[in-house]
């Protein structure tokens, strides 16, 4: 499969789709957290990889912080440019994540919706790579993903049919384990129209993240399963990650 078959899947019925399920109701706390987390005020630069619409980077501003979006889909940072207008304080940057050159430093960064899981080890090396080259000393980052494999493997369901509107999707999953990567093919169909697309997301676990994270000059400060704080254990659905750049002392959040 080729790898890079993130640079065309989000646009049509699937930018459509992730548009219309991703509401004000999940944005607002993830952006609660977000701000928490990373001590934003009103001088604060905070850099948004991979943006896709902008949901995040788009309250971030109206809240009073300086973002920068970074996505490599035309027509994500066309629905973010059309959402933002009127918003002061937001650029947006057509630009693949792991090569982020872009004015900095930052106070801090983010990246949600399991994108840096797209990558492979080479890819994700370079993204926090290019994360620690953007951010300030000290600066914190944060990390979102469902597929760690401590979440997906214990109960992965081979199928799922979902709904938006008029656009239905079929999500078909499959674990190669000699690769330990989910490939998913998505199908979706609209007005009677049908278009699958295949995917894939290399699935690790968390002490390989760490020592990704690590090697990039992070130290992880929380391990998360949720928005309410828990501890990310066994089964949890999602793994928010906390991590701090070298150059000031940090303090680990306990568990």
């Amino acid at each position: 499969m080729k790898s890079e078959w993130f640079e065309t899947f989000f646009q049509g019925a699937s930018a459509e789709f992730w548009t219309r399920i991703m509401t004000p109701a999940f944005t607002i706390p993830e952006v609660d957290l977000l701000a928490r987390t990373l001590d934003v005020g009103p001088h604060s630069h905070i850099l948004d990889v991979a943006c896709g619409n902008g949901r995040h980077a788009i309250e971030l501003a109206r809240r009073g912080c300086k973002v920068t979006g970074v996505d490599l889909s035309d027509e994500f940072l066309a629905r973010a440019r059309a959402g933002s207008a009127g918003v002061v304080g937001l650029e947006w940057v057509k630009s693949d994540m792991r090569n982020v050159q872009i004015s900095g430093p930052f106070d801090g960064a983010y990246c949600f919706g399991n994108s840096f899981g797209y990558l492979d080890y080479t890819g994700v090396r370079a993204l926090f790579g290019a994360l620690a080259r953007a951010l300030k000393p000290g600066a914190k980052l944060v990390l979102d993903t469902g597929v760690m494999a401590e979440s997906i493997l214990p109960a992965l369901q081979p199928r799922g049919w979902y709904r938006a509107g008029d656009i239905v999707m079929l999500s078909e999953r499959r674990y190669v384990a000699e690769g330990s990567r989910l490939d998913i093919d998505y199908t979706f169909i609209v007005s009677g129209n049908t278009e699958t697309h295949a995917t894939s997301s290399y699935v690790l676990t968390v002490a390989e993240l760490t020592r990704l994270l690590d090697s990039a000059g992070f130290r992880v400060v929380s391990l998360n399963g949720g928005m309410t704080g828990e501890p990310f254990q066994l089964g949890s659905p999602r793994l928010i990650l906390t991590a701090q750049l070298d150059g000031e002392p940090i303090r680990r959040i306990a568990d």
